[in-house]
């Protein structure tokens, strides 16, 4: 993106390191960093290696939106673009993360600690590894660092993450067939409730609420407030209808087309439809200290014949078996069946 005229540039970068993680560096003048380039970060003991995510203007609105500073500590320096034999270097450690950490697992199994090695990332130059790690409860890993570092002779960094944050740096498929939003455009996780669920009048299916992580779907803050605003129209599903007929009760509603469903008590197999008007009107006669002449007085019509005609499909107009082939009949086993016939 061409830096707009009249506007300093911006000296920052974004950078993408293995699966999810993404910080800001400043880098020297005398370098044209673009997005795609692999670049040396200084770190305190060695570098390590990066793949430039977001450059120019754009950095300054993300580093805004995730309320970093430009004098902020959290703000690396990059050296230069990375060589060849930096580079192979670099895949060389990414190639054996799997094996260390099958290792790493099995040296926790060993001392019967109560985590979950997730996952592993080796500095570019192989001189230390961070291994994350879930825990419901605190771990006391002093023995797990020294037996590590004892049998692959880095330095062992441990760093717990929580269950969306492990499900964001793994990456997945979610249930409606697109990448987790976690791990492709997600930048905070918001605590997500029951109540979510139960505004939208969902049923209450861990198995169906729950995401990758085991917790409940982010998706399903996404609508809540659009449902909390129409809610509110819709009279409490606590109140009861009084009719001269009898009492009714609340059964479900349909948010979308704004419609209720309510029954007499003792008669829970009939169910009577009401628009959000007509529900109100009965309560506002309650309130007064009447009572309704009944729900069905009020109830919204079934469609006509000619109107449940119009959602008729062409399928359901045509004849199932119109492309089969007819047999045509056979006259030997007719000829057969007289015969039969005759003979008796």
């Amino acid at each position: 993106m061409q830096t707009p005229e009249g506007t300093k540039t911006v000296p920052f970068v974004e950078v993408r390191f293995k699966n999810s993680r993404k910080e800001y560096y400043r880098y020297p003048t005398n370098l044209i960093l673009r997005a795609g380039n692999l670049v040396i970060t200084a770190l305190e003991k060695g570098y390590d290696l990066g793949i430039v995510s977001l450059s120019g203007p754009l950095v300054a609105v993300q580093m805004k939106r995730k309320k970093v500073k430009p004098t902020s500590e959290r703000i690396g320096t990059i050296l230069r673009l990375a060589d060849q034999t930096e580079i192979d270097l670099w895949q060389a450690n990414r190639a054996k993360e799997e094996q260390v950490q099958k290792r790493a697992r099995e040296l926790a199994i060993a001392l019967k600690l109560n985590m979950k090695l997730s996952d592993v990332e080796f500095q570019a130059d192989g001189k230390k590894a961070t291994f994350y790690y879930t825990a419901d409860h605190r771990v006391d890993f002093r023995q797990l660092i020294k037996d590590m570092a004892r049998e692959f002779s880095i330095r062992i960094e441990m760093r717990q993450i929580g269950l969306r944050q492990e499900a964001s740096r793994l990456g997945g498929i979610g249930s409606c067939g697109r990448e987790l939003c976690c791990s492709t455009w997600l930048t905070d996780f918001r605590s997500v409730s029951t109540a979510a669920a139960r505004y939208q009048r969902l049923s209450l299916n861990p198995q169906k609420l729950a995401g990758q992580c085991g917790r409940l779907k982010c998706c399903l803050n996404y609508e809540l407030e659009t449902y909390r605003t129409a809610v509110k129209a819709f009279p409490k599903t606590e109140t009861k209808l009084y009719t001269e007929k009898g009492t009714g009760v609340f059964q479900k509603m349909d948010i979308f087309k704004g419609f209720l469903w309510y029954a007499y008590k003792d008669e829970w197999v009939n169910w009577h439809k009401l628009s959000i008007t007509s529900a109100n009107e009965i309560i506002a006669l309650n309130r007064e200290n009447k009572k309704a002449r009944s729900l069905e007085a009020y109830a919204e019509t079934p469609l006509s014949a000619t109107e449940e005609a119009l959602f008729e499909t062409a399928v359901g107009l045509e004849d199932i078996t119109r492309f089969d082939t007819k047999k045509k009949p056979n006259r030997k086993t007719k000829r057969r069946r007289l015969e039969k016939n005759n003979k008796k």
